[in-house]
């Protein structure tokens, strides 16, 4: 319209309105001035006067507590009329005195729990699953502590009942079996009535153990320990039911023996967790290299991306890691943390034979009865 205004003048209004494709009539309409909106009245419409007595009546202490629906039911009784119920609503909230009588309850606010991992035995996660028992709501309670870095399940156990005792007697042992000094580790769980129960906690603060909990209803903060549970369950020789509890404990010994030392994890660069724990990662990453290294030298042609490396080994794992800051843009990772603070898990080059690996026993904690 502007343009219009400024060239039509010279040109023409109506061949500079057919030039831009805009109607004649929408340019001389947007010319005509607007008069002030005229504002919106309703004879039903209470005076100033007539909403301040309505509020003045439902401000009297015998009325100030009562809902406007008894309000207008107790001045129909008494033989006024000053309103409708709906009105005095409006009146209300125009004066900001309407909300819900009862108080809501607000949840708390928890915060993400944000924890790394750098070597073995720095960060565990526990939690406990049902087995099914031999009929329908009779279950096993299967207990399991995981390292988060390696993945290697340290300690579990098969009870008939979920417990805080035998959940203290499994982390103590666990402990103990790991050689945990003070201060070393951080023991991570939902909230479960267990994981909370006083006996772990002053177990945990005896141990030097810090523990870390779980927003309510939010499994992904407790990842490790889901994804082991979903491997275990989906194993095709898992059973739709244990007949016994020596049955669940039959199994599942030799199952975490084949997770520990035999499955090869994808987060992991496809070594097992027992390397990863006991200080063999870069023995086996250095071999896979010699090995590509040589199908590389036998038949280059077949690589044309140079020669092949295998995967690394994740410099930290994290539960839950921080979104990234402004630090990026100076080089530095997420959280603030230099790659200089990030450890790779030491032994690598320490021979198979000096390692001291778990025992059979170790691998099946004694169960309570």
């Amino acid at each position: 319209m502007a343009k219009i205004a400024e060239v039509g003048p010279h040109l023409g209004v109506r061949a500079t309105c057919e030039a831009l494709g805009v109607a004649a009539a929408s340019y001389y309409r947007s010319r005509r001035p607007k008069s002030p909106a005229r504002p919106r009245s309703s004879p039903r419409a209470l005076s100033l006067e007539e909403r301040q007595d309505v509020l003045d009546v439902l401000h009297e202490p015998r009325l100030v507590d009562l809902a406007p629906a008894e309000v207008y039911a107790t001045l129909l009784d008494e033989g006024h009329y000053l309103c409708s119920e709906r009105t005095m609503y409006r009146i209300l909230a125009a004066n900001e005195e309407v909300r819900e009588r009862r108080d809501q309850l607000r949840h708390p606010s928890y915060a993400a729990p944000e924890l790394m991992a750098t070597a073995a035995n720095e960060l565990w996660s526990w939690d406990i699953t049902k087995l099914k028992g031999p009929v329908k709501w009779v279950y096993y309670y299967l207990y399991v502590i995981l390292d988060v870095f390696s993945r290697y399940v340290v300690g579990w156990m098969v009870a008939q009942r979920e417990s805080a005792v035998l959940a203290e007697r499994l982390i103590e042992e666990t402990c103990e079996r790991q050689g945990i000094a003070g201060g070393q580790l951080t023991l991570h769980a939902d909230r479960g009535s267990s994981m909370r129960s006083k006996t772990v906690v002053l177990l945990l603060a005896d141990l030097g153990v810090t523990k870390t909990h779980s927003r309510p209803y939010t499994s992904t903060d407790n990842p490790f320990s889901e994804a082991q549970f979903k491997t275990m369950k989906y194993r095709p020789e898992f059973p739709d039911r244990f007949g016994c509890l020596q049955h669940a404990r039959s199994f599942c010994g030799p199952f975490f023996g084949w997770y520990n030392t035999e499955h090869r994890h994808g987060g992991l660069a496809m070594l097992t967790p027992q390397d990863v724990h006991y200080g063999l990662a870069e023995q086996r990453l250095a071999k896979r290299t010699a090995v590509l290294a040589a199908a590389y030298a036998a038949h280059p042609e077949r690589f044309p991306h140079g020669v092949p490396t295998p995967d690394t080994l994740p410099q930290a794992v994290w539960i839950n890691k921080p979104v990234r800051c402004g630090c990026e843009e100076e080089g530095e990772p997420v959280g603030c943390l230099r790659n200089a603070d990030l450890e790779t898990p030491s032994g690598g080059s320490t021979p198979e034979s000096a390692v001291i690996k778990p025992s059979e026993e170790e691998m099946l904690l004694v169960t309570a009865h």
